[in-house]
């Protein structure tokens, strides 16, 4: 069950409007906007995120929410795996310092299925966690949205 809200691109998808979706997705996660990020949501989207699961955008909120509180300093990069018709599978890097002062780098593989409004109705991600030196660090830019000429998981060697 979708609300009539449409987000662009939608499905099926080519390479391009799956890279697309991909750097929205990560534009949003960089704004660390609960509400923003929940709306690229259906109304009841099932998520598996670690050991969590999630079901609707208010449970989305309220982990992301407590999330970014955890989370300092988060800086996240999205980069398109594979795609097929309305899934995109993606793996990703994201760097954030704990209350502690301890930085960490989590990695992790993302699966998601969109409906036919581009809203994305199943995220399962599956992350690891890397204890990092603030000298070990590579995402550097100020917060929100990661320069276009930042380079890649790919080019990074992550």
């Amino acid at each position: 069950m979708s609300d009539s809200t449409s987000r662009p691109p939608l499905p099926p998808f080519t390479e391009k409007t799956a890279i697309q979706k991909v750097r929205l997705a990560e534009d949003a996660w960089n704004s660390r906007d609960p509400e923003r990020v929940s709306l690229a949501y259906t109304p009841d989207s099932r998520w598996r995120n670690r050991a969590d699961f999630l079901r609707g955008r208010a449970e989305i909120v309220a982990f992301l929410t407590a999330k970014w509180q955890r989370e300092r300093e988060y800086r996240l990069i999205k980069e398109l795996w594979g795609f097929r018709v309305n899934r995109i599978a993606v793996r990703f890097a994201y760097e954030w310092r704990g209350a502690d002062g301890q930085w960490v780098r989590s990695l992790g593989n993302e699966n998601w299925e969109f409906d036919e409004n581009g809203l994305m109705a199943v995220r399962f991600a599956s992350i690891n966690d890397l204890a990092i030196t603030r000298d070990q660090r590579l995402f550097h830019w100020p917060s929100g949205r990661r320069p276009d000429d930042h380079p890649s998981l790919s080019d990074l060697g992550l």
